[in-house]
């Protein structure tokens, strides 16, 4: 199993009050699936991302990624482990705007030390993929917000991860954009690559084929194929 989380708490403190994001939470994800975790502002699924995504640490429970117990790690494995399983795609792009699209591609490559030809090489591919080849030489602030986050999904591959967090990808995009880009992700999965989708809406969730309902820092319930499709009203709440 690429995912396995059990009984993720986390709690913050915030001031003199503590804040439980997420209250017990327990589910796996095999390799190659899709799946979207969905549920309203507050609703502990942008915590659970972080935590799968070994951009933090639990406060309680157990969480391994790929075999590796992630509560075993010192930072610098971490990062090792996150740097080469994990991929991020943001809803800001987090792309650095002093660079061109085709350095902020190589980003993750410096870290994990690839040398500078084999980063350009493997860079460039990436943007072929993504269909912005052109744009090598151009910086974020010249392109468009959907060419934007074909960045960011190119800088995600460029490292061949496991998995694919997709934060809320397409908040900033029209609803044409967005489609485009929820359309390259399930290529990515169709491809073999699993994605873990976090996201408010529907109308994306139905994107995957498993769909994992949060509220309050829990799992109210989980669907899969045709359930999701058929129970558009249960989320209409959902914003």
């Amino acid at each position: 199993m690429l995912v396995e989380a059990k009984d993720l708490q986390r709690t913050y403190k915030m001031g003199g009050t503590l804040v439980h994001a997420l209250r017990g939470v327990s589910f796996g994800v095999d390799h190659g699936e899709f799946v979207a975790i969905m549920g309203p502002s507050g609703s502990g699924k942008s915590t659970l991302m972080h935590l799968l995504g070994c951009l933090d640490r639990p406060s309680v429970g157990s969480y391994a990624l790929d075999g590796t117990l992630v509560e075993n790690l010192d930072d610098v494995a971490l990062s090792r482990l996150r740097n080469r399983k994990v991929g991020f795609v943001f809803q800001a792009f987090n792309l650095i705007a002093q660079l061109t699209v085709l350095e902020n591609v190589e980003v993750p490559l410096i870290y994990m030390g690839v040398e500078r030809a084999r980063r350009r090489e493997l860079s460039k591919e990436m943007l072929v993929a993504v269909g912005l080849e052109h744009r090598s030489e151009h910086r974020p602030t010249e392109l468009s917000g959907g060419e934007n986050q074909r960045v960011a999904i190119a800088r995600a591959l460029v490292t061949n991860p496991d998995v694919i967090f997709a934060d809320e990808p397409t908040g900033n995009l029209d609803t044409k954009t967005g489609r485009e880009i929820m359309e390259i992700l399930q290529s990515l999965n169709e491809r073999g690559t699993t994605v873990i989708l976090v996201t408010h809406e529907l109308e994306k969730a139905k994107w995957a084929r498993r769909l994992i309902h949060m509220q309050d820092g829990k799992i109210l319930r989980e669907l899969n194929g045709e359930e999701i499709l058929q129970l558009r009203d249960l989320f209409q709440d959902v914003s």
